[in-house]
C-alpha cells in the first residue's frame, strides 16, 4: 500500500487514461460518503414539513398531491438511496457492483504492458495482485472494527473491501490466463453454476430452491463456514458463496474495458457509445426476463442481479465516457475525479478512520444552528461534502494517491 502518481496520459507504457472512469468512480463514491446524507436530510425535512409517512419495511417516504415537483424529486432520490429489503433493485443497490465493474474496466489498461510485450517472471504480476487482495481483505476487517478486539465471535470477517479484493482477483486471473472466448465461457459457467447450486442444492430445514433470507443456500454456507459474526445474524451480505458471482460483475467490466481498448481506433467514439448502450440494455433485459426464475437480489448477489446491475453499470459508463472522453465536457466532473482517484482512501476515511460529521459540526455548527431544525441534517452533511472535497482536492493537487 503506497501513495503514487498515476502514469502520465499519452505515455508509451500504457494506453490513454480514461478520465470518465475516474469520474464515474468518484460519482459512485459520492453517494455513500456524503450524498446519501444530504438527500436523506432534505427528504426528512420535507417529510416533517408536510407530515409525510415513512414505510418501516423499505424506509421509503410516501408522497402526496400537495408536494411540488422538486419536493417529489428529492423524496424520490432519497427513496432510491436505500437497499431493497430483499428482492428488487434500487439505485443504492447499484453502488457496490458498479465499483466492482469499474475495477474490471481498468484491467485491460492496467495489464496492457504484460499482455502486449509478455513478462517472463509471472510472479511480478501475481505478487502485487495477491498483495492487493490480502490488503483489501485485512483493511475491510479493520473497517469492520477488527482492532477494537471485542473477541473472535464479534469480529466480522466478511466485508465490502474483501469482496472487491476477491472478485477482482479472480477476474484478473481469468483475464490474464484466458482469451476472450474462454473469458465469456467462464462468465457463463459461473453464473449458471451459481444458479444451479442455489436452486437445486437442498438446505436442511428448508429444502431446495428457497430464496428467502434464512432458506437460501448462500446464507446456509455463511452460517456453516463463515468465521466470526454474521452481519445479519442468519446471513452476511458479503458472505462466502455469494462472492463467487461477484467475479462476473468484474468480468462485465473487463469485457467493456477490452472493447474500449481494442476498438480504440477501429470504431468511432459515437458508435462505441451506442454499442455500449445497446449492450447495457440487453444485460438489463436479460436480468429482468430471468427475474421470475432467479430473483434480482443484491444480498444473494443472484445471477440476475449480476446481469441487471451490470447492464446499468455499462449504461452509466457509456454516458460518462461519451460526455467526458468523447465530447470533452470535463469541468463539471472535476469534484468526482478528486474522489475517484482516491476512492479506497475516502471509503475507509468515511467508514471509521475519520469522523467527517463531527468535523462538519465543529466547523459549520454555528451556521447550521441558524437554519430551521428540519433542514439542519442536510446542512450538516453539505458541510461534510465541503470538507471531503477540500481534502481530496488537496491530495489530487499534490498528486498523492493511495494505490493498493
Amino acid at each position: 500500500m503506497n501513495f503514487k502518481q498515476p502514469a502520465k496520459v499519452g505515455s508509451d507504457e500504457k494506453p490513454r487514461r480514461l478520465v470518465s472512469l475516474d469520474a464515474l468512480r468518484g460519482f459512485d463514491m459520492f453517494w455513500i460518503v456524503s450524498g446519501e446524507g444530504i438527500f436523506h436530510g432534505i427528504a426528512n425535512g420535507i417529510k416533517e414539513q408536510h407530515r409525510l409517512v415513512r414505510n418501516p419495511l423499505d424506509w421509503t417516504i410516501a408522497t402526496n398531491d400537495n408536494l411540488s415537483f422538486f419536493e417529489r424529486l428529492f423524496i424520490g432520490l432519497s427513496n432510491q438511496l436505500h437497499h431493497s429489503p430483499w428482492n428488487g433493485f434500487t439505485f443504492y443497490d447499484l453502488i457496490f457492483p458498479l465499483f466492482i465493474f469499474i475495477s474490471g474496466v481498468s484491467m485491460p489498461f492496467s495489464y496492457h504492458k504484460y499482455l502486449s510485450n509478455g513478462v517472463k517472471n509471472k510472479m511480478s504480476v501475481y505478487l502485487p495482485l495477491i498483495k492487493r487482495t490480502l490488503v483489501l481483505i485485512v483493511l475491510g476487517m479493520i473497517v469492520n472494527g477488527l482492532l477494537q478486539w471485542n473477541g473472535y465471535e464479534n469480529i466480522r470477517f466478511a466485508s465490502v473491501l474483501g469482496r472487491i479484493g476477491l472478485a477482482t482477483f479472480f477476474a484478473a486471473v481469468i483475464y490474464l490466463n484466458c482469451k476472450l472466448p474462454k473469458q465469456v465461457l467462464w462468465f457463463v459457467l459461473i453464473l449458471a453454476g451459481y444458479y444451479l447450486l442455489m436452486a437445486f442444492v437442498p438446505v436442511p430445514g428448508f429444502g431446495k430452491g428457497v430464496f428467502t433470507a434464512e432458506g437460501n443456500l448462500s446464507a446456509y454456507v455463511d452460517r456453516l463456514f463463515l468465521p466470526g459474526k454474521l452481519h445479519r445474524l442468519v446471513y452476511d451480505p458479503e458472505g462466502l458463496l455469494s462472492t463467487v458471482p461477484a467475479i462476473c460483475s468484474a468480468m462485465i467490466g473487463v469485457f467493456t474495458g477490452t472493447f474500449i481498448k481494442t476498438e480504440m481506433q477501429r470504431i468511432s467514439s459515437l458508435k462505441k457509445t451506442g454499442i455500449m448502450l445497446l449492450a447495457g440494455l440487453l444485460f438489463i433485459l436479460a436480468g429482468w426476463v430471468l427475474n421470475p426464475v432467479f430473483p434480482i437480489n443484491k444480498t444473494m448477489w443472484s445471477s440476475t442481479f449480476v446481469l441487471y446491475a451490470g447492464g446499468w453499470s455499462i449504461v452509466l459508463f457509456a454516458v460518462f465516457y461519451f460526455i467526458i472522453d468523447v465530447q470533452f465536457w470535463q469541468k463539471w466532473s472535476i469534484p468526482f475525479i478528486w474522489m475517484g482517484t482516491n476512492s479506497i482512501l475516502i471509503y475507509v476515511c468515511a467508514h471509521g478512520f475519520f469522523n467527517f460529521e463531527s468535523s462538519s459540526a465543529f466547523l459549520f455548527g454555528g451556521l447550521v444552528k441558524m437554519i430551521p431544525s428540519i433542514w439542519q441534517s442536510a446542512a450538516l452533511w453539505a458541510g461534510v461534502l465541503v470538507i471531503q472535497l477540500l481534502l481530496f482536492k488537496f491530495l489530487y493537487d499534490k498528486k498523492w494517491f493511495l494505490k493498493i
